[in-house]
């Protein structure tokens, strides 16, 4: 199996998907803002694609670049982390309700929906254009469940799931195939460097075989469509 892939995301887990990928043979492009990341998607040797992932017209102007420069496009990835810190940052994933403010809960709730919302309705208007395809968006545990603080964080990652299911159920009969994958765990990167030092390699998520989960969803045919799967390591406690 190959074909085109594009990433939003591409300087830690989408930059692992779109390495994979490539590795089989596949044509692949990356959406990103960074230029460092830009950089470092050329040197892939993939199509670099400067664009804001919650920007409606942005995002389309890229996809349609990448349907163009590739030659067509039959899988999108979402590992964009959308989350905005809010002025005088504050605790990861928007901490105590009771301490938190209304500027909290859109950095770190509401652009999380609504950039899921950009991707699946920008994303799977391309797929139709392109004949079908699949939609694969990337989440973390938050979205199973809520976390003593980090309510604000996991309220964004539910509206995020509900958003792919829906989107799963409305486009199947279009030949779009939308799945969540779900990493219920730290991803080793060097995001997460700092604060995983010395911590059991089984205890972590490797985001190479968070890539290969996503070619295991991008090649399924319409015959066995998984629309959720959860991926957790052995060395972490996996809460059903």
């Amino acid at each position: 199996m190959s074909g085109a892939i594009l990433v939003l995301g591409a300087r830690n887990l989408g930059g692992a998907v779109l390495d994979h990928f490539l590795a089989l043979g596949w044509r692949g492009a990356a959406v990103a803002r960074s230029a460092d990341t830009l950089a470092e998607v050329r040197g892939r040797g993939a199509l670099a694609l400067d664009a804001d992932a919650a920007d409606p017209r942005a995002l389309a102007d890229a996809m349609e670049r990448a349907w163009v420069e590739l030659g067509g496009l039959d899988v999108i990835v979402n590992a964009v982390s959308a989350a905005r810190r809010p002025p005088g940052d504050g605790p990861f994933g928007g901490g105590p309700i009771v301490d938190a403010h209304l500027d909290g809960y859109r950095g770190w709730g509401g652009a999380v929906g609504e950039q899921a919302f950009v991707f699946l309705n920008t994303g799977a208007k391309a797929l139709r254009a392109a004949g079908g395809g699949a939609l694969i968006q990337l989440t973390g545990g938050s979205a199973r469940r809520a976390m003593p603080g980090r309510g604000i964080w996991a309220s964004g990652t539910a509206a995020l799931r509900a958003l792919t299911h829906a989107a799963a159920q409305e486009l199947r009969e279009d030949g779009i195939h939308v799945a969540l994958l779900i990493v219920d765990a730290t991803i080793e990167s060097p995001k997460t460097a700092d604060f995983t030092r010395g911590a059991p390699p089984d205890s972590l998520a490797d985001q190479a075989e968070i890539a290969r989960a996503v070619e295991y969803l991008a090649g399924q045919s319409a015959r066995g469509l998984t629309h959720e799967l959860t991926l957790t390591p052995a060395g972490d406690r996996w809460v059903p």
